[in-house]
């Protein structure tokens, strides 16, 4: 494993972030804190509580869901994606590293900008409302692999978009409405009993409802579900990025 290679990439995409703070730390961190205000203060004068949990602390575990998931898809499909643009992409094949190490240089980088999004806004939230977290290395668990596992999706977007309108349509026209109709400010058992199972087939859910159950012991599907759900999409990214780098989809051309 060439340490240095990882080292060297993860570093340059570290040190994009700190020259755009404002557009990758501040931003997502200001549009979450309006979230906040808005459902947190307007829907939560009525809707008091649910299933016990005021429902500005029940929506916090959702919120950092979307930013999570939002922040590691832009961050590695654009931190791919760039290098196809400007042509530097040539660079990186011809250097001698293997394709694990650029993926771990990448997708590291993309997940660690997303974690420090997620525990900002974790940090933020208890300015509006007060929280407790019942399983603290559970919610560690389920940010982490869903910070991974969203940003190797991320470099595989960034790999198969021509050009920045692709890059833009996932993340905005299938994240973040599902994100939105997964439960991230509501419990799905509010729904009529025909949209509970609908709603069951939005991969989201899973993600949201996990992630909640390590704040509140609340979930609408089994922990482990929620668990076996992000390994089996984890290993779909891993064998598709394999498979990606084994032909040279859109990376040879």
């Amino acid at each position: 494993m060439n340490w240095h290679a990882i080292r060297a990439i993860y570093r340059f995409e570290m040190s994009r972030t700190r020259r755009t703070l404002m557009q990758s730390i501040a931003s997502p961190v200001l549009s979450t804190s309006l979230y906040f205000v808005v459902f947190g203060s307007a829907i939560g004068s009525r809707i008091t509580s649910v299933e016990g949990v005021s429902y500005g602390a029940f929506i916090i575990p959702g919120l950092i869901m979307l930013s999570l998931l939002m922040q590691s898809v832009s961050n590695a499909s654009f931190g791919i994606y760039f290098p196809k643009f400007t042509g530097t992409i040539y660079e990186i094949h011809s250097a001698p590293i293997s394709f694990v190490e650029i993926v771990c240089g990448y997708v590291g980088a993309a997940a660690t900008k997303s974690v420090i999004v997620g525990v900002i806004i974790l940090a933020t939230a208890r300015l509006f409302v007060d929280y407790h977290i019942a399983h603290p290395l559970l919610m560690v668990s389920f940010l982490l692999l869903t910070a991974i596992t969203f940003s190797l999706f991320g470099f595989i977007i960034g790999i198969w978009a021509d050009n920045f309108e692709k890059l833009q349509v996932i993340p905005l026209l299938v994240i973040t409405p599902l994100t939105f109709l997964g439960g991230s400010f509501y419990s799905i058992h509010m729904l009529p009993p025909l949209w509970q199972k609908i709603t069951l087939l939005n991969p989201v859910v899973y993600l949201v409802s996990g992630f909640r159950w390590s704040f509140y012991d609340l979930a609408d599907v089994s922990v482990g579900i929620s668990l076996a759900a992000i390994a089996g999409f984890l290993v779909a990214c891993l064998l598709a990025i394999g498979w990606i780098f084994r032909t040279g989809y859109k990376l040879r051309s």
